[in-house]
């Protein structure tokens, strides 16, 4: 297929300027003004329009087995909607249970994701340790292009690492030319808060934020970052949601350690009077981890990506019916953890960040896609309009607007955290693998379309 966008303004993370781009096959063969279109080449009008490279969602959860259910989206309908919203490559999270192979759920997840619309590739989680899981690491990286790898450092008596398992999972990650990412909470301190919060008898999702405050997460974040600067080794740290964690990323990358952030939308525009809510419906389907702060928070966070303490904007998205999270009506430790938001990511950062002046365009893209191919090793064939990269390209409609609903979305799960929102600044096109997937809100999603993506470990050579 070949497509010719025709007269928009380009927008990298480094300049914008005005120039077509020619698409064939599932590359970009030309960026340049004035253009011809080959014979039989469809053509879009990008007149009055950025041209940006596709998104790139650092965090998402499809099709994901978790608290006793599995997520409302799977790899197709959770893909699908990511291109609806301008996201053209999710990273999703292979995570094994305690004692199972790495491989073994690796190719499970595999398997899941071969339904998948848009591109996609993995972090694999280290839940575990023994010799076999040091083995494995090192196949992972070396036969199926895995660069990172996962730590929950949340999650007791189910998938939380403890010290040791961190340890010997950063240097072996640092072996392999990977990097370790953590989920950046206490898993001890948030049992002993939530087993107390249940004997005063406080069981609705107004407990879950009291069980988790920003001094959990900041701990956690401090020995993570701690562990990496003994050892030598990157380390991301996932759903940055509070002052203090940033505080602590700040902190060392002023000291030259290579530690990288992380900020999820949600986390961006929502604050924690969510969880007060006299709905216990709507409560419960906030309850995220991390989750939702004080609007200060929310101003720290959007300090970190304009400073460049953090770098990337994901979603954890992570849907749950009204059902599913009624599982925990009683006992809010056991209401599934998790919300929406890979359709909506990008607009929610372009309107709260570029329409206020926060971001620029160049930042926009920058923190929505560029930085994420190159802080995981997908750059140049990811984040860039450029002769070579891939055709992931979402056009741009600073002007467009939408009202974001359940009732629209195309995600699973009957509830959106940004529900009633109107963005501006919205997608008009999505072009994913040179392929026209989503136009002036009709979707042409295709199951199995997306690619799985290889990325390359950072050293030359692999132990």
């Amino acid at each position: 297929m070949t497509t010719l966008i025709r007269g928009g303004t380009v927008v990298n993370a480094d300049r914008a300027f005005r120039a077509d781009v020619l698409c064939v096959g599932d590359r970009i063969a030309a960026v340049g003004e004035n253009l011809e279109a080959p014979a039989g080449a469809a053509i879009v009008d990008a007149g009055g329009q950025f041209v940006m490279p596709g998104g790139i969602d650092t965090h998402t959860h499809m099709q994901l087995p978790f608290m006793g259910t599995v997520t409302a989206d799977d790899f197709f309908t959770g893909t699908a909607a990511g291109l609806a919203g301008g996201t053209t490559t999710i990273m999703d999270f292979v995570i094994p249970n305690p004692k199972q192979s790495l491989l073994e759920a690796f190719h499970t997840w595999r398997g899941w994701a071969g339904k998948s619309a848009g591109d996609y590739t993995f972090h694999v989680a280290v839940t575990w340790w023994d010799p076999s899981v040091h083995e494995e690491m090192g196949v992972l990286v070396r036969e199926h292009g895995v660069n990172s790898f996962k730590h929950f450092m949340a999650y007791k008596n189910a998938i939380m690492a403890d010290d040791e398992t961190l340890v010997k999972s950063f240097r072996r990650a640092l072996e392999l030319g990977a990097i370790p990412t953590v989920h950046a909470e206490n898993g001890e301190l948030v049992y002993q808060l939530q087993q107390e919060l249940l004997r005063k008898g406080i069981r609705g999702a107004e407990a879950h934020p009291l069980s988790r405050p920003p001094e959990v997460e900041a701990e956690a974040a401090n020995r993570a970052i701690a562990i990496a600067n003994v050892l030598g080794t990157p380390v991301y740290i996932v759903h940055v949601s509070c002052a203090e964690s940033l505080e602590a990323i700040a902190r060392a990358r002023a000291r030259g350690q290579r530690v990288y952030g992380e900020a999820l939308a949600g986390h961006l525009v929502i604050d924690d009077s969510v969880y007060r809510h006299p709905d216990p419906d709507f409560a419960r389907a906030h309850v995220m981890s991390p989750p939702f702060r004080s609007s200060h928070h929310q101003q720290a966070l959007w300090q970190g990506l304009q400073g460049g303490n953090l770098h990337t904007t994901a979603t954890d998205h992570c849907t749950f019916c009204a059902e599913q999270k009624a599982a925990g009506k009683d006992d809010f430790t056991r209401i599934p953890n998790g919300c929406g938001g890979v359709e909506e990511r990008m607009a929610v950062v372009w309107d709260a960040g570029v329409n206020t002046g926060l971001l620029t365009p160049s930042e926009f893209v920058r923190v929505t896609s560029t930085n994420a191919a190159q802080i995981f090793n997908m750059y140049p064939r990811k984040g860039v309009i450029g002769v070579g990269a891939d055709a992931d390209i979402v056009v741009w409609d600073p002007s467009g607007t939408r009202t974001i609903s359940a009732q629209t979305q195309h995600s699973k799960g009957g509830f959106n955290v940004f529900e009633g929102r109107t963005v501006r600044g919205i997608p008009t096109h999505t072009v994913a693998a040179g392929k026209l997937v989503f136009e002036r809100g009709t979707l042409r999603a295709e199951a199995g379309a997306g690619r799985y993506i290889e990325r390359p470990a950072f050293t030359a050579t692999v132990a």
